[in-house]
């Protein structure tokens, strides 16, 4: 079963960028939408982006539209999310998954493999 593992958060002042990636072991991300979602004390898991397989359609969250990117790379296994602008908000654990459906949907309970999460911390 594929395993799938986050890297590159940390702290950031507000206004900066950080890139996280998602690499898979064990299996491959091909023919899966993977998906970042993030997660806060105050808040149930939140959905940020996903991209599918078929076709590399995109989504989005309103809160992070036009500032966060998200691509893949199957030949590397790896997924990525490309964060600017941060704001105070987008203060969370980020989460990677993966649909063998290839829905690419918006609930976390579409997706059936996670990663152990990574911090992302906006702070000046």
């Amino acid at each position: 079963q594929v395993q799938l593992v986050e890297s590159g958060g940390g702290l950031v002042q507000p206004g900066g960028s950080l890139r996280l990636s998602c690499a898979a072991s064990g299996g491959t991300i091909s023919a899966n939408a993977m998906g970042w979602f993030r997660h806060t004390p105050e808040k149930e898991r939140e959905f940020v982006a996903s991209i599918r397989w078929r076709d590399d359609r995109i989504f989005y969250s309103d809160a992070v539209k036009g500032r966060f990117t998200i691509s893949r790379d199957d030949a590397k296994n790896t997924v990525y999310l490309q964060m600017s602008s941060l704001k105070l908000e987008d203060t969370a654990v980020y989460y990677c998954a993966a649909d063998r459906y290839d829905m690419g949907l918006r609930s976390s309970v579409d997706y059936d493999t996670w990663g152990q999460g990574t911090q992302v911390t906006v702070s000046s």
